[in-house]
């Protein structure tokens, strides 16, 4: 085995080392690295994996992966294995700590910052305390709670209902539409499970002036954010006497799968009415929690698994999503927002990326702006075969100057630095990034002068146009 562990590991940094694009290091193959794995290779990112556990790299090499996948069985705390996985090579874009072991994501992050000063590192935890250690590496470190994630979510829907909508599709969640709005209301709420989502939902809910009583079998619990609490278990009984009746929604937060389904039973049984939010613990138990109906379902793992995805390939979509919720006076609705998304966008599952036009990908673009070309959003929107079309995507944020606009006006001129946050299908995202990369093409759709590519050609346009030109040297019959 140990022969064969040190094949596995030579065979790993030289795959690592002919790596010519960017890449991720995924420290963990748990559910919320498998599902990350899964999001960030269908979006066109290569993946370095490093877990301790035998059985999880088998587990990586058989599954079928859009991008490059390799996996190390290693232990991601020791620095020699982080500099194997390309920590310092300068195409590595992040190193990401998923393991189970808080301790552990703690001190991966930990090495990755001292050993390379410019990747971004991001840590799953929810420890208040390892946010404080991590905050003091200085840097782009990332801390990611799920609890925490999930309760500022849950208050940001209940303000705004349009935001569970909204991100549900950009995830491309099945069955997600934007004709689906869900609406957590706003009353009195039970939570059961005053855990780590619990205390973050209670705390944050009670600033959103809602009245909440908890369930809980800890007789020693504090809690000063509740009206009411009942120990014990979130039996009938509990829920009974916690006024389940009249409550406008539940939360069933406990660690167990098994008591969280048969208090999404009991509760639906007694109050049929109430806005129902399940924690589901076990990625394998998803058709139970299916089958429960609850009216959303809450899982840990998918919840850092797409805030990581998002915050990788679209960190601009926070600040959408906070303009979303915000409801401001100065711009689109919240409604006329998703209404363009519909009407443009479509059914189809949406893409979500950044442009950067100061890139080495756009060197077209900045070519064509030196010379003076005036390009328009409305311009890198059209359809190269009719620049009388648009193409079905909508621009959500431009960073210009660094003054981020939220859904910006296609009249806007471009210029090189620009970053824009796109919402689109497969077919608008392909034909942009060939378009910014293409100066015929930017060309066309910026003056509608179809410009020939050949020398020949180009050769031939000049002769016809100097035909054309009328002859100065002769009289002109009328002046005679």
């Amino acid at each position: 085995p140990d022969f064969q562990l040190a094949l596995d590991e030579r065979r790993f940094t030289r795959w690592v080392a002919g790596i010519k694009e960017p890449f991720c290091i995924i420290c963990g193959f748990g559910n919320t690295g498998a599902l990350l794995t899964r999001g960030l290779t269908d979006a066109g990112m290569t993946v370095a994996v490093i877990d301790r556990r035998p059985e999880r790299i088998k587990v990586l090499q058989i599954r079928d992966y859009r991008s490059p996948v390799a996996g190390l069985c290693a232990d991601a705390r020791v620095p020699e294995h982080l500099l194997e996985a390309g920590l310092t090579s300068p195409n590595c874009k992040a190193v990401i700590a998923l393991t189970q072991d808080e301790e552990l994501n703690l001190k991966i992050a930990v090495s990755a910052r001292l050993l390379c000063r410019d990747v971004e590192v991001v840590a799953q935890s929810t420890s208040r305390t390892h946010e404080e250690i991590l905050a003091t590496l200085g840097g782009s470190v990332h801390i990611i709670d799920p609890f925490q994630t999930y309760a500022r979510y849950l208050c940001a829907t209940i303000r705004s209902p349009m935001i569970h909508m909204v991100n549900e599709w950009l995830a491309g969640s099945a069955g997600a539409m934007l004709d689906r709005e869900t609406r957590p209301p706003g009353g009195r709420w039970i939570i059961c499970g005053m855990g780590r989502m619990g205390g973050w939902l209670t705390e944050l809910l009670q600033k959103e002036n809602i009245e909440i009583s908890a369930i809980d079998p800890n007789s020693g619990l504090q809690c000063d954010h509740a009206r009411q609490v009942v120990t014990g278990r979130a039996t009938r009984e509990n829920l009974v006497e916690a006024g389940i009746g009249s409550v406008a929604g539940v939360v069933v937060a406990t660690q167990s799968d098994t008591d969280n389904l048969s208090i999404v039973l009991n509760a639906r049984a007694l109050n049929p009415d109430a806005f129902i939010i399940v924690r589901q613990n076990r990625y394998r138990n998803m058709m139970l929690f299916e089958a429960a109906k609850a009216d959303m379902i809450m899982m840990p793992s998918l919840v850092s698994a797409r805030r990581i995805l998002f915050h990788l390939k679209a960190p601009m979509l926070r600040s959408f999503f906070e303009y979303l919720g915000a409801g401001e006076a100065d711009g689109p609705s919240a409604e006329d927002i998703v209404t363009r998304l519909r009407e443009r966008v479509g059914g189809v599952q949406p893409q979500v990326w950044t442009i950067d036009t100061a890139s080495l990908d756009t060197t077209t673009f900045a070519a064509a702006r030196r010379r003076g070309m005036r390009l328009t959003l409305a311009h890198v929107l059209s359809d190269p075969a009719d620049h009388r079309r648009p193409l079905r995507c909508v621009p959500l944020v431009i960073e210009t100057r660094g003054e981020e606009r939220m859904m910006p006006d296609p009249d806007m001129e471009l210029d090189i630095g620009d970053r824009i946050l796109m919402c689109g299908d497969d077919r608008a995202r392909w034909l942009i990034d060939a378009t910014l990369n293409n100066e015929y093409t930017l060309t066309y759709l910026a003056t509608g002068e179809n410009r020939p590519r050949s020398w020949a050609m180009r050769h031939l346009q000049r002769i016809l146009h100097r035909n054309r030109r009328p002859d100065r040297s002769l009289p002109d019959p009328g002046q005679s």
